[in-house]
């Protein structure tokens, strides 16, 4: 992620998704608890950080994905 381009509706935190998100609907499948879709702009935001080790790990795997 480019912290340069990070969208500003995400949540304040470690996690957060920048403006090159397509919109793919993966990190929302892996991690629903932390990713929100933004549907007037088509895109998705971390809407809660991680609080605990599971969804940080599921977090992780959406990055990677």
């Amino acid at each position: 992620p480019d912290r340069n381009a990070r969208l500003p509706e995400n949540t304040a935190g470690r996690f957060y998704v920048d403006g090159r998100c397509v919109d793919c609907e993966v990190c929302r499948d892996i991690a629903p608890g932390n990713f929100q879709r933004v549907a007037a702009k088509r895109y998705v935001i971390v809407y809660r950080q991680p609080e605990n080790t599971e969804q940080e790990s599921l977090c992780r795997e959406a990055l990677e994905c």
